[in-house]
């Protein structure tokens, strides 16, 4: 498979520097969900089609996937992925309980198959190498849609906590769970599989109850264990 790139000044008007960051990650996912829909009719897409499945430029697709190798491999993950993750966090209470929201929602993350594994190390492989973004442009190489399951999880508390401790929170999680900290517990730490599960729960409640005893005068549902 051939690894195209983008040209210098690859920048749309959906792709600018104004744009915020969930409208950021809306324009990712069409991208994503345009490539899925391609790869599940059978067909081959090249970087125009998904362009006009998503009604984007291909500046924009090149914006946020430099590399289009990088996005087949984002969108086949999605496929594998985003229904577990998806029913993970629906099957916890849905009235406030973010314990066990947070803790389905990374023990679907961090509960993989060896195949899947694969894949996500490629995409860790292909983001790191690609070019770094332009300062300020704020634009994440991977993990759009662990940010957007971790405040799916987390949504009974955000107006509680404030929008500080809120980006602080979502970014704590995003660090314990997902490829990186996989990679972390099977490469560095040499844990197996069920091991490295067990601790990104851990390191996870460790940080909701550590936001908790941050925000005075404020109760949670939250279950102790």
């Amino acid at each position: 498979m051939a690894v195209k790139r983008a040209g210098a000044g690859a920048i749309t008007a959906r792709g600018s520097h104004a744009e915020r960051p969930a409208q950021r990650r809306r324009t990712r996912k069409a991208i994503v969900d345009a490539t899925t829909a391609l790869l599940a009719s059978g067909a081959t897409p090249s970087v125009a089609d998904v362009a006009a499945a998503a009604d984007v430029s291909r500046r924009t697709v090149y914006l946020y996937f430099p590399t289009f190798d990088q996005l087949l491999i984002d969108a086949t993950l999605g496929a594998l992925s985003q229904a577990s993750v998806d029913r993970a966090i629906d099957a916890a209470d849905a009235d406030g309980d973010v314990d066990a929201r947070v803790e389905r929602m990374v023990r679907a993350l961090q509960h993989v198959s060896p195949e899947v594994e694969r894949l996500g190390r490629a995409l860790v492989r292909l983001t790191v190498d690609a070019p770094a973004p332009a300062p300020g442009r704020g634009l994440p190489r991977r993990g759009y849609r662990r940010v957007d399951w971790i405040e799916s999880a987390l949504s009974p508390w955000r107006k509680r906590m404030g929008p500080a401790r809120w980006r602080r929170l979502v970014a704590a999680l995003a660090m314990v769970a997902g490829w990186e900290a996989l990679i972390v517990q099977r490469d560095v730490c040499g844990l197996t599989a069920a091991e490295g599960e067990e601790l990104s729960v851990w390191a996870a409640r460790a940080l909701l109850n550590a936001t908790v005893q941050d925000v005075p005068g404020r109760r949670h549902n939250q279950k102790r264990r």
